[in-house]
Order: structure tokens, then C-alpha cells, then sequence
């Protein structure tokens, strides 16, 4: 069995397989539906068990990603660089359309998921959220939007790329 305490600041609850977390930077909820584990919580303690040890880890992991989360957020940074086309970014939606990519006349597509913010201030964008999961799947999606096909990488190297 792991223990461990819900930080100052966090709002934590279980209802039957779904744990919420909530604290000022946002709220983020989880359903852990596969997983053959106990939660508890009791008072200011959470009680994570499970017969098989690597899954009581992770569901722990799990969780205190989302305690991280709702208290500091989590943050990616990335690069819009391009030589040959200038390319623009624009939020509709849940949408990041990116335009003028290697000089397509479409725009191209990135999904944001769940609660992500991004800002785009000159060549740099930052994505941000309380749900780590969420804010790195929509850098995934928008590294997948620019990937470059059927041009030779080594020339067209523009895209969006993680800040190093």
C-alpha cells in the first residue's frame, strides 16, 4: 500500500472509479477504469493499493501528477521556425490552425485537448494546463500537423519544434 498526503491548496475526492482534483490552477479529473486498485482517501491521506505493485505505483504517479498539476500547472514551450514561408497561428475552437505552412494554401489542423492554453507571442508559443496528459498530447498533435512529407527534411526544416 502507498500513502501519501493531498498538498495545501488541493481540493481532492474519489467517486467510485474517477478522482478530481481541484486547486488554483484549474481542475483536472481522471478516470482510472481499467486498473484492478483501491483508492481511499481519509482525511488529508490517500491510501493507493492494488495486488500488483506496478499498478499501485502508477495510479499513485497518477495522482499526484494531478495534485502537481492543479497547484503549479504544467508547461511546454516550442519554436515556430521556418526560411522559406512565413507561417501564422491562429486558435478556432479547440483548433490551432496553423497557415501558410511550407506555403499551403489549407491551414493545417492541431487539436487542443481539455483545458490547454496556448499563447503564441512572435516565434515562440507556450502551451500550458493543470492536466499533464492534455498539454502534452496537444504538443504531440502539433508536432504532428507540421510534420513534412514528401520534401526532403533536410532542406525544409520549418515547423514547430519543443524548445530545447
Amino acid at each position: 500500500m502507498i500513502e501519501f498526503q493531498v498538498p495545501e491548496g488541493v481540493q481532492f475526492s474519489i467517486d467510485g472509479r474517477t478522482a478530481k482534483a481541484k486547486g488554483k490552477m484549474g481542475e483536472v479529473e481522471r478516470e482510472f477504469k481499467g486498473a484492478q486498485v483501491s483508492i481511499k482517501v481519509e482525511g488529508k491521506s490517500v491510501k493507493v493499493s492494488s495486488e500488483d505493485k506496478a499498478i499501485e505505483g502508477t495510479v499513485a504517479s497518477h495522482i499526484r501528477n494531478m495534485f502537481h498539476g492543479v497547484l503549479n500547472g504544467y508547461e511546454k514551450k516550442m519554436v515556430i521556425r521556418f526560411a522559406h514561408f512565413p507561417m501564422s497561428l491562429d486558435i478556432k475552437g479547440s483548433d490551432l490552425m496553423i497557415k501558410n505552412f511550407l506555403g499551403e494554401k489549407r491551414p493545417r489542423k492541431a487539436k487542443i485537448i481539455g483545458k490547454v492554453k496556448i499563447e503564441v507571442k512572435g516565434q515562440d508559443v507556450r502551451i500550458h494546463g493543470p492536466d499533464k496528459e492534455a498539454v502534452g498530447q496537444t504538443v504531440a498533435n502539433i508536432r504532428t500537423a507540421t510534420r513534412i512529407r514528401e520534401k526532403d527534411g533536410r532542406v525544409f526544416q520549418d515547423g514547430i519544434y519543443i524548445a530545447g
